[in-house]
């Protein structure tokens, strides 16, 4: 190991976004993103061969401009860290090989890591260590979950998830339905300050009566996207207007509701006094509002990263790679899959 503290590179390409970070210790030295999401806009949504073949395109120009940016070579790092999942198979495959490469050719150690682990560690490199326990929240496209976390780099526990839609694929259904751009969830927001957040009652799915008995912790967003469609079909049926700006903001508050209800719960259930909010929908103001809010009548100190840290990025899988040396967690071998469905309670591959 160089110096005394772990100079890692991390590697993201579970979706559109290719990711170069690079961490010593607790300390990002870079940050580097080559993102394909104006490729998919016209398609709606994410389409995975396009992610896939921007990933291959990409990595190479990302990592020298990483490596030249934070003024280190490759043969200076200690460890490669890389998503190895969940996320889609394809632009994952493109990390892990790239990432295997790196390995052999520089002799360095490799971790696989949780990309959802990961959207936890990164806020090692703002806020500095990681509190444990901790319970971590982590709203994106693909997820919405809370976690317990005794230990980052071996020690996830799940405590709910989302049964159909996750919050961040509302906000991009929802945005359609508004005739707002991909991806939704900037947009919305945007449109919601503009709005009366009072002005539709629509639904908080699974948080009354049997519901919270069954999925006490966890997310379901499908009902209040349907409810949404629905109010504005009917609005454009009887020939009014529909005002983009109310609706935009009474759904981002039911969903912003929702999540901060159960998370505040989990952490008194469990006797946890750090919150920390990860994922791209962690950038949403309503959302950190509404958590600071109800946080401080808990007494519950929350940490919620940068924006740019809660998106995919490299720099998250960096912080978890370093976290794995400096707590001496083995490396993984260099046979690690590309794992699109792997559980968020395996920290490393």
């Amino acid at each position: 190991m160089s110096a005394d503290l772990p100079l890692v590179l991390g590697l993201e390409t579970s979706c559109d976004e290719t990711g170069v970070g690079i961490v010593r210790g607790e300390e990002l030295l870079v940050d580097a993103i080559a993102s394909s999401v104006d490729e998919h806009a016209r398609f709606g949504g994410v389409v995975p061969e396009v992610a896939s073949r921007a990933h291959l395109e990409a990595m190479v120009p990302t990592l020298e401009r990483a490596t030249r940016e934070a003024g280190v070579r490759l043969d200076d790092l200690d460890a490669i860290a890389v998503t190895s999942g969940p996320g889609l198979a394809g632009a994952l495959m493109v990390g892990v090989a790239a990432a295997k490469a790196l390995a052999v050719a520089l002799g360095k150690p490799l971790y696989g890591v949780n990309h959802l682990a990961s959207h936890v560690a990164v806020d090692i490199v703002e806020h500095g260590p990681l509190p444990e326990p901790t319970l971590a929240m982590l709203v994106s496209g693909g997820h919405s979950s809370l976690l317990l976390v005794p230990d980052v780099t071996h020690d996830v526990r799940s405590l709910g998830s989302t049964i159909d839609d996750a919050a961040g694929e509302a906000f991009d259904k929802v945005a359609r339905v508004l005739g707002l751009p991909f991806p939704g969830g900037p947009h919305i927001d945007r449109a919601a300050r503009e709005g009366d957040r009072v002005a539709i009652d629509f639904p908080r799915g699974l948080t009354a009566g049997r519901d919270m008995d069954r999925h006490r912790f966890d997310f379901s967003f499908s009902g209040l996207k349907t409810a949404v469609s629905r109010w504005v079909q009917a609005r454009e049926a009887a020939g009014e207007p529909v005002p983009v700006a109310d609706v935009a903001a009474s759904f981002q508050e039911a969903v912003t509701d929702v999540l901060t209800r159960k998370a505040v719960l989990a952490c008194r259930e469990h006797g946890v006094e750090n919150l920390q909010i990860g994922g791209g929908v962690a950038a949403n103001s309503r959302l950190r509002a509404m958590a600071q809010e109800r946080c401080d009548a808990a007494g519950i100190k929350l940490r919620v990263p940068r924006p740019g840290l809660c998106t995919d990025n490299g720099a998250m899988v960096a912080a978890l790679g370093a976290q794995m040396v400096l707590k001496g967690r083995a490396p993984s071998d260099l046979s690690l899959p590309a794992d699109s469905s792997m559980p968020v309670t395996l920290v490393q591959s």
